[in-house]
């Protein structure tokens, strides 16, 4: 079996995606995710001139040379775009792989390790009845465990607020990258928000009880002293995860934040290689990996990181925003599903035109996903519906403080 086609298929629907289909001579398609939000036409360019003419003629079942020979063979190694096409071919071989086995993915990683796969769900509000009541709709839709983003007094508008940044109804979780010339400008204030987020989380634990699974992202905001303040101050909430609570590109920041809390720590979604999490994986110092299998390179390395962090308890939480495509969460599918050290899965639900474009077979109910039992990942792209929707440019938001100083969003 030799590839023959790589083609490269950039859409918009409901936000902007990059999409790798590759084509063999025995007629066998795969797909694979190289969305990098604010900057998709970087990874589309460099999967289509760079990447696609080394892929033909190649045998597709050879994964791993090939992931090594795209990684080693450029000699400029890492980075988001580099990782994020190199995990398009990945994946689209083992959808390849998969699906000339006649099997779902999952088996070719080992099989089952569980029967579903537990997954978190995005509540949001702009005062705290709002956050009480995005809680118990998240509920309602089936999610046993929710992530709470609040808005914050003081400051205008605030990274996970569905509400506050919503256009003509549509809600800020299906495409915070603004579709515009510009980026957003967005304000911060360090300060007010550490006094106002453990009130939140007080309010939701005394209304919902204490079995529910909280969590909360701090979006790389804080300095480490500051993120080991927050870290205590939500101890009595008994938060699931503080997710990027500090820039963990210092990753040895992490040990000042460890040593002042024992809220469980998840880093990781700007992530791009297992070098990233070398220190934090060998010296315990995070809970949970949260990269992205799209922009880590693929379901290889992925599989990698997770059996090195298996070593010392560290479990998974895989980045699942609508930013990854149906493409990219298959994958973490099929991923979470297999190896044994799974914690849980981010899950935002795409919309309608998504659906349309890539048409998937993965379920989500009673709080538990599952990839489907299709040959490969379950997922195929509908190219004609795909091509009504043409990227448009979108950036996402920027933070300033109140000095003017830029800061991290």
């Amino acid at each position: 079996m030799k590839i023959i086609a790589a083609d490269v298929i950039v859409s918009s629907p409901d936000r902007n995606f990059v999409t790798l289909k590759l084509t063999t001579d025995e007629g066998i398609t795969g797909l694979g995710d190289a969305t990098l939000n604010g900057r998709e036409l970087a990874a589309a360019t460099y999967l289509k001139e760079h990447v696609a003419p080394l892929l033909m003629g190649r045998d597709p079942h050879r994964i791993e040379d090939t992931w090594q020979f795209l990684y080693r063979g450029a000699y400029w190694r890492r980075g988001p775009v580099t990782m994020a096409a190199i995990a398009a071919v990945d994946v689209a071989l083992w959808d390849i792989k998969a699906k000339a086995a006649g099997m779902p993915l999952y088996q070719l990683l080992g099989g089952a390790s569980r029967n579903g796969i537990r997954a978190y769900g995005h509540a949001s509000g702009r005062d705290i009845p709002e956050i009480i009541d995005s809680v118990r709709e998240h509920l309602e839709l089936g999610y046993k465990s929710i992530r709470v983003q609040t808005a914050v007094p003081g400051i205008d508008s605030v990274y996970g607020v569905a509400a506050q940044s919503a256009e003509g109804g549509i809600r800020y979780d299906y495409e915070p990258a603004q579709r515009a010339a510009l980026p957003a400008e967005e304000d911060w204030d360090t300060r007010a928000y550490l006094r106002h987020i453990p009130t939140v989380f007080e309010a939701v634990r005394n209304e919902f009880g204490p079995e529910l699974p909280l969590l909360h992202d701090g979006h790389h905001r804080m300095t480490p002293m500051q993120a080991a303040k927050l870290g205590k101050a939500l101890e009595p909430y008994d938060l699931f995860w503080l997710e990027d609570c500090t820039p963990a590109e210092n990753q040895d920041a992490l040990r000042l934040v460890r040593q002042h809390t024992t809220t469980p720590l998840a880093i990781g979604e700007v992530f791009n290689t297992v070098w990233d999490y070398q220190t934090l994986i060998r010296e315990q110092l995070i809970d949970y990996v949260r990269s992205a299998v799209t922009h880590t390179g693929g379901i290889s390395p992925m599989k990698k990181i997770m059996d090195y962090a298996a070593q010392y308890q560290i479990k998974s939480g895989i980045h699942g925003p609508t930013d990854i495509s149906p493409v990219g969460m298959a994958a973490a599918l099929h991923l979470d599903l297999a190896i044994h050290n799974f914690g849980i899965q981010e899950y935002m639900r795409h919309g309608d035109l998504t659906n349309e474009v890539f048409e998937q077979s993965f379920t989500f109910e009673d709080g538990y996903l599952h990839p489907g039992n299709e040959p490969g990942l379950g997922v195929e792209l509908n190219e004609e519906a795909a091509a009504k929707h043409p990227y448009t440019p979108a950036y996402l938001p920027f933070n300033r403080l109140k000095d003017g100083t830029v800061h991290d969003w």
